[in-house]
C-alpha cells in the first residue's frame, strides 16, 4: 500500500502535500470555531466561497474573449477568498435589528448554496466547476497552492503562538475578555477574517467537504481527547494531518476520492472518541 502510494508521488505529490497543509491550517484555525460554537459559520462560509466562484465564472462567460483574466487561477482564487472573507465578517458582526446570530449565518448558508447554483445554470464550463468544488475534489491542486497554503501555515502558527493567551480568554469566557480590556469585536472581526482567507482558500483547492470538515472535526476530536484548551491548538492539527495522511493512502490504494476518505476517516474518529468526553464529563 505505501509503496504503491511512494510510487505515485511524483504525479500527485502537489495535490497531496497541500491537502496535508491545509489540513493542519484548518485544524488550528477550527479550535476557535468550534470552543466559541460556531460551527454552522465554516458552513455558511464555504457556500459563500463557492458563490464567488460561481460569480467569477458568470462574468468570464458573459465577458468572453476580453476577459480571459477572469478564468485564471489568481483571479478565482482571489474572488473564493474575498467572498468567504465577506460572509465571515457579516456573520461575525451578527444579525441586528432583532436578528439572531444563528438565523443570519443560516440566511447566508441558504443564500449562498441556492444562488451559486442559479449564477452558473447556464454556463456548462461553470456549472462543472461548481459541482466540482462542491464534490471536494484536491486532485487540481498544484505547487502555487502548496506555497499559498505553506505559507498560511506559518503565519497562523506564529499568530496563534504570540496571541494564544488572548485567543484562549476570547474563547473561554468573552465577558471576562471585554472586562480586562480586549477590543472583542475587533478581535472576532478578526478571527473570522482569519476562518475565512482560510476557508477560501481550502474551497478552490479541496472544495467544500475537505475544507469543511478539517475545519471543524479534528477540533472536535481533539476536544474529546483534552481535558484542557491549551492543548488543542496542537492536537487539533496533528489529528487533522495525521488523519489526511493516513485518508490520502488508503483513498489511493483503493482507488477513492481522498478528500471524502479522510472526512469520513474524521467522523468515524470522532465517533470512537465521544465516549472519553462523556467519560468525564460524568464524573
Amino acid at each position: 500500500m505505501i509503496a504503491d502510494f511512494l510510487a505515485a508521488w511524483p504525479l500527485f505529490h502537489a495535490a497531496w502535500i497541500t491537502g496535508w497543509l491545509l489540513a493542519v491550517l484548518l485544524g488550528m484555525l477550527g479550535v476557535l470555531v468550534v470552543a466559541r460554537d460556531q460551527i454552522f459559520i465554516g458552513a455558511a462560509v464555504s457556500q459563500a466561497s463557492v458563490l464567488g466562484l460561481a460569480v467569477a465564472f458568470r462574468l468570464g462567460d458573459q465577458l468572453g474573449g476580453d476577459a480571459a483574466w477572469m478564468r485564471s487561477d489568481g483571479f478565482l482564487s482571489l474572488m473564493a477568498v474575498a467572498s468567504s472573507a465577506l460572509a465571515a465578517v457579516l456573520t461575525a458582526r451578527g444579525g441586528g435589528a432583532g436578528a439572531t446570530h444563528e438565523a443570519l449565518t443560516g440566511w447566508v448558508y441558504l443564500l449562498a448554496a441556492s444562488v451559486a447554483i442559479l449564477v452558473v445554470a447556464h454556463s456548462p464550463h461553470g456549472l462543472e466547476e461548481v459541482h466540482r468544488i462542491l464534490s471536494s475534489s484536491i486532485i487540481g491542486a498544484g505547487h502555487a497552492d502548496v506555497l499559498v497554503t505553506g505559507a498560511l501555515v506559518l503565519v497562523a502558527a506564529v499568530a496563534i503562538r504570540r496571541t494564544h493567551r488572548t485567543l484562549l480568554l476570547l474563547a473561554v469566557d468573552p465577558a471576562m475578555a471585554a472586562a480586562v480590556g480586549v477590543g472583542v469585536g475587533r478581535w472576532n472581526v478578526a478571527l473570522s477574517l482569519a476562518v475565512g482567507v482560510a476557508v477560501g482558500v481550502g474551497i478552490r483547492s479541496a472544495g467544500v467537504l475537505f475544507t469543511f470538515g478539517c475545519l471543524v472535526l479534528p477540533a472536535l476530536v481533539a476536544r474529546n481527547l483534552c481535558r484542557e484548551m491549551r492543548p488543542l491548538f496542537v492536537v487539533a492539527p496533528a489529528v487533522a494531518l495525521a488523519t489526511s495522511g493516513a485518508g490520502f493512502v488508503l483513498a489511493h490504494h483503493g482507488d477513492y476520492p481522498p478528500a471524502q476518505m479522510t472526512v469520513a476517516l474524521l467522523c468515524a474518529l470522532l465517533a470512537l472518541t465521544a465516549p472519553l468526553r462523556a467519560r468525564r464529563h460524568a464524573s
